[in-house]
């Protein structure tokens, strides 16, 4: 049994072979690597069989790698990364394929699809920006796809698929078993898990099986006392005149905005209040609880027909957060002034029927997923980029006595409040006819629906007593409409719908004996409709009005007609897949072929073309001028929706092993073409304070993966993984030329090399006991943060807000960050830089003693101690650093009946 949520096991799958070889059980003499059946092509194969470039680890394997949390897992996957700030809140990136996605506050409302599938057996469950993290307790194995995967797998496999493998109940006999785990984390608090299953027949057709778990993970970050001047949150009143266009420094501009001190001269004489966080002071206050329980049941109608019922059932739940402020001392320090809360429940059921007629193996399988997420957020930071800063904390006059006029406490939060509803249906064949083909075809169906509630406290509600109480928009369709409570000063109601439905199949052709062709093939139509409303945008109608473009209905939503037909003629403004009654509808076919060549029984070489998509996505504001119409903002408007970008992959392989099965080989070299590479972008100073998604233009990836197996003794086994990656921007939609990094930049993310080495040798005990030593290294190269060059500028607001700068490195990559125009500011701009993610080492250790029904093991995880910086976080418009967990020692006691 695995003894980590998910996540971890997920991205550790990714790891391969590479990361822990299996021996016989008697670990005799001329013991060889196990291979592990798969079905990544959707029918059931020997991993080394499949001319692919899938990767997989069975539970015992996954059992043995002894790493017990998310980013610990990171450090065995080469080819893979994550972004994201914590627990839930994650979305994985494979072979370089990556752009910058919505801050968690907004993936529910405004997100890029994800390009990298997640599967728990059948059924997809990849959310936008919050993929569904699942306890990882009795696994059967892990599945990676890396690469298009979209013949068979969809629309969110453009760049890989990942599929969790349960255990089913099996019908054989009653098994049982419990694992418990207990760490102490160096500056941190202790953490415990337990889990326990059992398998049990009822009767010779029947059969059950229950896994529980509860795993509480102690925190290590302290929220500590804001002190202004020691690294604390300061406020600027330059920053807030700055990005409010000079308003501070503006009698004119300050009366406008009801902003009224004629003593105020310049920004540095407004006096700014900085928060306080007194009552939320706390050590190690990024706690995180798994708890939930699979349940399973199988039913055999007789030898040909089965059926499989599963239905899990989770809570996940966070406290606090899992980044530090590099501009405090020590790397585990943070400055929050809000409590941050995040409870993330899901109830998931699949269903598999198979059977078998005549010549043909048939399987119906779908699932319900029914997630519910609650989140409360530190949202302070919002007043560092927001473009109405000085009207949004600032108040002069009003109710605010003379003589303490000033700006108010920037103190701000968020709410959400989402539920998302997933259904699928697949429907699929395989032909099992003694003959030179073999075909693979289904239909497909998936209906998926996000409704969230978002609330902000943006405003001094003091100042504004009707605004955002209620929504603008005929459609709240998700609450009431208001009123909300006094202190909510903006709200986003949306419901986002996906109806997907698609025909997909795989020819396989042997030309000889050794030599196979194969071509794949899926037609796909996805429907996607964006309803409801914000404070300040009735979305529904919004979108509907681009849909008809009636004239009426356009300036109804406070657009110009005459402007916005002239942008579509002039193609600024691309509507075509606009249906009339606002639902975003696009279909295609996309292809894979593949050719492969078995050498020997033991030697396989394969080269494959494939295509991979993401599918377009509407914006709140789509068709919105920018709010500034300067320099490079000059008559920009925000696009309708991103169009859909697609991802094609050349690749060739070679799987083999050698010496007599001690030694396996497995190797890919890979070239891929993005097209209209999707991105979000949210610049609230320039263009607009609603994030939006947009194409930034076009890539390559150029990369190698590699994973090597070896058995060097009977008691010995050891792996390596490495990935070479080369990745380049080759085209910048001209909108975004010196705003994001430019022709010839890397993409963000990952790293040009990384790579591991595990070794794992056994010793024998007395009375049939087995001792074993694990360790491993890790190495992760340095990877650029985000696709836009807004270093320099988050750094400038840093060393305002905290009077210190982050002391984060930063990649210079232009002369003048274009990206920047702060109004009326005496034209002030920044060099184009983005922030790096510097390289680091993470090393593991572990020895313990089994009898293959009990074990004991001692671990010592992060052995060095390193704080890695797995994301740097911006969303607050200054760095925040999310790291690892420090140096962890534990134990963990594990018993099977059999």
């Amino acid at each position: 049994m695995k003894k980590s949520q998910l996540s971890c096991a997920v991205l550790a799958a990714l790891a391969s072979v590479s990361i822990q070889a299996q021996q016989n059980d008697n670990n005799s003499p001329g013991a060889k690597i196990e291979t592990i059946e798969v079905t990544a092509t959707k029918r059931a194969e020997s991993i080394q069989d499949v001319p692919v470039a899938v990767t997989a680890l069975n539970g015992e394997a996954l059992e043995n790698m002894g790493i017990d949390n998310f980013q610990d897992y990171v450090e065995f996957l080469p080819n893979v990364t994550f972004q994201g700030t914590g627990p839930g809140q994650n979305e994985i990136y494979i072979r370089g394929a990556a752009t910058t996605q919505s801050n968690i506050m907004l993936s529910s409302v405004q997100a890029l699809q994800p390009s990298v599938a997640f599967y728990v057996d059948e059924q997809p469950v990849s959310m936008a920006g919050r993929n569904l993290d699942v306890y990882a307790t009795d696994v059967q194995r892990v599945e990676v796809l890396p690469g298009p995967q979209g013949t068979l797998f969809g629309a969110s496999s453009q760049a890989g698929t990942v599929r969790l493998i349960t255990k089913k109940p099996q019908h054989d006999a009653f098994t049982a078993g419990a694992d418990t785990n207990i760490s102490f984390t160096k500056g941190g608090d202790m953490s415990n898990a337990v889990e326990a299953y059992f398998n049990m027949p009822v009767t010779d057709d029947l059969a059950v099986r229950v896994a529980a778990y509860n795993d509480q993970q102690g925190g290590w970050i302290d929220n500590v006392l804001n002190e202004p001047g020691e690294g604390g949150y300061i406020s600027s009143a330059q920053v807030i005149s700055r990005i409010s266009g000079g308003v501070l420094a503006d009698p004119v501009a300050m009366d406008a905005n009801r902003i009224t001190n004629p003593d105020i001269s310049s920004p540095v004489d407004a006096a700014v209040v900085s928060p306080r966080n007194d009552a939320l002071v706390e050590d190690n206050f990024n706690d995180a609880s798994y708890a939930g329980a699979r349940f399973g049941l199988s039913y055999l109608f007789n030898a040909d027909w089965d059926l499989l019922v599963q239905h899990t059932q989770q809570t996940l739940e966070t406290e606090g957060v899992f980044a530090y402020d590099p501009n405090l001392e020590g790397e585990s320090s943070t400055n929050r002034f809000q409590p941050e809360e995040n409870t993330d429940e899901f109830g998931l059921t699949t269903w598999t029927l198979e059977g078998r007629l005549e010549k043909l193996d048939l399987v119906y399988t779908g699932g319900y997923l029914d997630r519910e997420i609650d989140t409360l957020a530190d949202y302070t930071g919002y007043t560092n980029g927001g473009l109405f800063s000085a009207y949004y904390v600032c108040n002069y006059g009003g109710s605010v006595a003379a003589e303490d006029e000033r700006c108010l406490d920037p103190t701000k939060y968020y709410r959400e409040d989402t539920t998302t509803t997933r259904t699928t249906h697949e429907l699929r064949f395989n032909t099992t006819m003694d003959t030179p083909w073999r075909v693979t075809a289904g239909l497909f169906y998936d209906d998926q629906e996000v409704a969230t509630v978002g609330q902000f406290n943006i405003a001094s509600t003091e100042k504004f007593p009707a605004m955002a109480r209620t929504l603008v928009g005929t459609e709240s369709i998700n609450s009431d409409g208001g009123p909300f409570p006094a202190d909510v000063s903006f709200i986003n109601d949306i419901t986002h719908t996906i109806e997907q439905v698609a025909v997909f199949g795989q020819l396989e052709y042997e030309l000889t004996k050794d030599l196979t062709a194969s071509i794949g093939a899926r037609w796909y139509q996805i429907d996607d409709e964006y309803k409801g409303s914000t404070s300040t945008v009735d979305v529904s109608r919004r979108i509907r009005a681009f849909g008809t473009l009636d004239d009426s209905e356009l300036a109804a939503v406070g657009l110009d007609p005459v402007a916005v037909n002239a942008a579509i003629d002039s193609g600024q403004l691309i509507i075509d897949d606009l249906e009339s009654d606002g639902v975003l509808s696009v279909d295609d076919t996309i292809f894979k072929f593949s050719l492969d060549y078995k050498l020997s029984d033991d030697v396989l070489f394969f080269a494959n073309y494939s295509e991979g998509f993401r599918p377009p996505v509407t914006n709140r504001v789509g068709g919105g001028l920018a709010s500034n119409q300067s320099g490079k903002f000059e008559n920009f408007r925000i696009p309708v929706y991103s169009t859909t970008d697609t991802l094609d992959n050349y690749e060739v392989g070679m799987k083999g092993d050698f010496l007599d099965g001690i030694l396996r080989v497995n190797a890919t070299a890979y070239y891929s073409e993005i097209t209209d590479l999707q991105t979000s972008r949210f610049d609230p100073t320039n263009i607009s304070f609603l994030v939006f998604t947009d194409n930034v233009g076009d890539a390559e990836i150029k990369g190698m993966d590699a994973n090597i197996t070896w058995l060097a003794t009977d008691d010995l086994v050891i792996n390596a993984a490495f990935s070479l990656l080369d990745t380049e921007l080759t085209r910048i939609n001209s909108e975004l030329a010196g705003i994001s990094a430019g022709v010839g930049s890397e993409l963000p993310y990952s790293a040009n090399f990384s790579g591991n080495i595990n070794a794992r040798y056994f010793f024998e005990m007395q009375e049939g006991r087995r001792g074993y030593v694990n360790g491993s290294v890790s190495y992760t190269g340095d990877r650029l943060a985000g696709m836009v060059m807004d270093a320099y500028v988050m750094e400038d607001a840093t060393q305002l807000i905290y009077g210190t700068g982050s002391g984060l490195t930063i990649e210079d990559e232009a002369a003048v960050y274009e990206g920047v125009t702060y109004g009326n500011a005496d034209g002030e701009t920044f060099r184009g830089g983005r922030y790096v993610q510097d390289s680091y080492f993470i090393a593991n250790l572990a020895v313990g003693v089994t009898n293959d029904v009990w074990k004991a093991e001692l671990y010592i995880d992060n052995v060095l101690d390193e704080n890695a910086v797995l994301n740097i976080d911006t969303q607050q418009f200054t760095p925040k650093v999310v790291t690892n967990r420090p140096r962890t020692i534990g134990v963990r006691l594990s018993y099977d009946y059999y």
